[in-house]
């Protein structure tokens, strides 16, 4: 048996926690530089506002319908989801944190009452940490994210499923004749892994709901579509396919990419970009102890701007897998100037880590300094001596330690630039609200 809880639109939830005020008033919070709505209310879903829907389309609702707009403040979702999910793990004995805002639970060997148990979770979570929750439970992980949307909709559409499945669903516990009803009253486009070009096909082919699913003979689906959708049709069968993965494989590839608040039309300030973001991909290497085999740096101007086009990345290999930032930084910076054109006005940037491997296996040199003063060797500063690698793990973990503690960018790469005006690639954020949990200057104080 598996669980699902799922944190009610999230983003808008955790807003509300600091600002009770948005409370039944219709709200988004907006992507990176204020782009589209990524998370929306209830109210504003009622509005008709899509999910991706571009800022200035929606606008116009903030005078006709009394929208509010939030820049996103992902410092503070991220604590929220932390205090969520520690909460959601008493559910059961295991725990599979599949994304910011849900968690699967294992509940094999929990006894009672499912519902009465998942019902006291949901309520200790929103008293707790102020996030209100969905919870579907099932005999596979396709069966508990399917029991999780008709628990929302049953409490947010009153009418389209029984009242009793409201906030918590538990399909295994229905009659054979209610669990036939709940699946004809599904949409197909609504199962876990079913995307829109799949359901798309369904459709024509007759399969309009959950229940048309179910029916289907696993082996033709197969044999018609894929192994994937095949696997599908057997969790919601009730055959489990997919296990909880308590612990993830490490990213085979790292990322961080950002499109800027204005354009960046020179070298310097493409620089403090790409140190911030091949930083940042340093310490999520780190992160999952793992070593970058070669670094990825892109540019690219904006293709929704009348202006003159440009778009290049470059591959730059290391002597040896690192985690080191300063390693990692200077390549990417070595890969910035070889690609960088002046007289374009730049929209975005970005760097890869690529190749990534294991910690636990370095690669040494021969120690120069004992011949001569060679420093690191002439490898670019990306170590030398197994005795430099060790040093250098020592500092990053000090830097890590203390960005940790005292919050992201307290020590940084000095090309990285100051904090201010002058970085003018950093992303709008003109709606965004205080990190109420995370930076002490802006903790709420209740004043008598």
């Amino acid at each position: 048996m598996y669980a699902l809880v799922d944190g009610n639109n999230f983003y808008v939830s955790c807003e509300r926690i600091f600002r009770p005020s948005l409370n039944g008033i219709a709200a988004v919070v907006l992507s990176n530089n204020d782009g589209c709505a990524i998370a929306r209310s209830n109210e504003a879903k009622a509005l008709g506002i899509k999910m991706g829907a571009p800022w200035f389309q929606i606008r116009h609702l903030v005078e006709s319908d009394g929208l509010v707009a939030l820049s996103a403040n992902f410092a503070l979702y991220g604590d929220i989801s932390d205090r969520m999910m520690s909460l959601a793990a008493g559910l059961g004995p295991t725990q599979e944190v599949y994304s910011i805002d849900e968690s699967f639970i294992g509940l094999d060997g929990v006894r009672g009452d499912l519902v009465a148990r998942s019902h006291k979770v949901r309520s200790r979570i929103l008293q707790w940490v102020g996030i209100p929750c969905g919870i579907g439970i099932g005999a596979t992980k396709t069966l508990a994210k399917l029991a999780n949307h008709i628990a929302k909709t049953a409490e947010r559409k009153p009418g389209v499923y029984p009242d009793h499945l409201a906030q918590v669903c538990n399909l295994a516990a229905l009659a054979p004749a209610e669990l036939q009803v709940v699946f004809a009253a599904t949409d197909v486009g609504e199962v876990w892994g079913i995307g829109r070009r799949i359901s798309q096909q369904l459709r024509e082919g007759g399969i309009q709901t959950v229940q048309d699913l179910v029916r289907m003979d696993p082996a033709t689906v197969r044999r018609a579509w894929s192994v994937v959708l095949e696997r599908t049709v057997r969790e919601l069968q009730g055959m489990p396919c997919i296990g909880l993965d308590n612990c993830p494989q490490p990213k085979k590839e790292i990322a961080c990419t950002r499109s800027f608040g204005h354009p960046v039309l020179d070298l310097a300030g493409l620089t403090e970009a790409v140190t911030e973001f091949a930083s940042r991909a340093a310490e999520k290497v780190r992160q999952q102890h793992s070593l970058a085999s070669a670094v990825m740096v892109f540019v690219r101007t904006s293709p929704f701007r009348q202006d003159a086009q440009y778009s290049r990345s470059v591959v730059v290999p290391m002597v040896r897998p690192v985690a080191d930032t300063g390693a990692i930084v200077q390549a990417a910076v070595l890969g910035l100037r070889a690609i960088y054109r002046d007289g374009f006005k730049y929209a975005k940037a970005g760097v890869m880590l690529l190749e990534l491997q294991p910690d636990s296996v370095r690669q040494g040199e021969l120690d120069w300094g004992e011949v001569g003063d060679q420093g690191d060797g002439g490898n670019g500063g990306d170590g030398g001596s197994l005795a430099q690698q060790e040093d250098k793990t020592r500092l990053m973990s000090a830097l890590d330690s203390i960005n940790q503690r005292f919050g992201k960018g307290t020590m940084k790469m000095a090309s990285a630039g100051l904090d201010g005006d002058r970085r003018v690639w950093s992303m709008k954020q003109e709606r965004r609200t205080p990190a109420y949990t995370t930076c002490w200057a802006d903790i709420p104080v209740a004043r008598a």
